[in-house]
Order: structure tokens, then C-alpha cells, then sequence
């Protein structure tokens, strides 16, 4: 997991791509998967940067299982990107 950092009670990351169109291609890619899993993160996008928020809102805003699952989805898809 790297790059993630857990912090207040979330998990952190900032993806770096190429280029603005890199960085929301991916979000789109990784939509339909995260829909599946119905487990959706808290996200921004400023030019090529997207910054990755996981928590589940469910558990009390704790980091759970779920959380990890996505973290490893997300970059698993970023990996596709370098």
C-alpha cells in the first residue's frame, strides 16, 4: 500500500499523473468497480492530482477492510497510468 497514509481516522493518498486528461480518465475507469463494490471514496481532482480520501461511513467513520480493498483497486488501476 504504498504512498497511503492513515490519518484521522482515514486512509490518504495523492495520485500524480502525466496530465489533467490521465487523472480523470482514471476516475472514470475506476467508477464502475467502485460502484460494484459500493464503496465510495471522497476524491478531488486539480489538474493532474487526485486526492483520495477512504473511510467507511457506515462503521462510525472508522478505516475498515473495505477501505483497504479500494485503496488496493485504485492503485492497482494507477499502475496502468505510469
Amino acid at each position: 500500500m504504498d504512498g497511503w497514509k492513515e490519518e484521522n481516522n482515514q486512509l490518504i493518498k495523492t495520485f500524480v499523473f502525466k496530465n489533467f486528461l490521465d487523472a480523470t480518465r482514471w476516475m472514470f475507469d475506476v467508477s464502475e468497480a467502485i460502484e460494484e463494490l459500493n464503496h465510495h471514496p471522497e476524491w478531488s481532482n486539480v489538474y493532474n492530482k487526485v486526492m483520495v480520501n477512504l473511510c467507511t461511513h457506515d462503521a462510525g467513520n472508522m478505516v475498515t477492510d473495505k477501505d483497504y480493498d479500494l485503496a488496493r483497486l485504485l492503485d492497482s488501476a494507477f499502475a496502468n497510468f505510469k
